[in-house]
């Protein structure tokens, strides 16, 4: 499919780097194709962006709909991360375009991005509500500062498969990440505090 193999170039290449003509030749159409259906590669990639947004949205009303995860457990973790792995492929591109269109100047990065930190808003808000979290001094920092988190397993996943030896969009690397993850959020980073401690 056209839009399917402009999604994979562009999460791969940037936008930018792509030309129809390579569109084209991945769906194996012709470049004229290409134009007579979506008028010219903007379009195309309007296209593109308007197909993750929704698929993202999905994920997000999905989130919103769920009960206030358990801080304790990690297979509950409410993140945007966890939304990706339950519901895409390990090889799906879009998790690559997600991050090319939050770190440019796109409109549609824009409004995916004041969702996602809506949502990250509504999930404190129900974690303290439910007594599971603290909204702390500043609500709206330290949801952002909690999207920022989940959002850097996305932005840096590359950087961080390399340095963990371990994809943290794989199974095993979600396990391992949201683990460790969970037992920040829960007790903070004091020794003291750590599964087992006598204390």
């Amino acid at each position: 499919m056209i839009r399917d193999e402009a999604l994979r170039l562009f999460a791969e290449h940037g936008p930018d780097a792509v030309s129809v003509r390579q569109i084209a030749a991945a769906a194996g159409v012709s470049a004229a194709l290409v134009v007579h259906h979506f008028g010219s590669k903007e379009a195309l990639r309007e296209v593109v962006d308007h197909h993750v947004l929704e698929t993202f949205d999905a994920m997000l009303t999905e989130m919103t709909g769920e009960q206030a995860p358990d801080l304790y457990d990690p297979a509950a973790t409410g993140s945007l991360v966890e939304a990706v792995l339950r519901h895409l492929p390990p090889d799906s591109p879009m998790p690559a375009y997600l991050r090319r269109m939050l770190l440019t100047d796109s409109e549609a990065g824009k409004e995916l991005f004041a969702k996602i930190f809506a949502v990250s808003e509504g999930m404190l808000a129900a974690l303290s509500e439910a007594g599971m979290a603290a909204p702390g001094a500043d609500p709206a920092v330290r949801a952002a500062f909690l999207m920022a988190n989940d959002l850097a397993v996305l932005l840096l996943r590359d950087r961080l498969t390399e340095v963990l030896g371990v994809d943290p969009l794989s199974q095993e690397g979600m396990a391992r990440w949201a683990a460790e993850v969970l037992a920040v959020y829960a007790r903070g980073l004091s020794p003291s505090l750590e599964v087992g401690d006598a204390s």
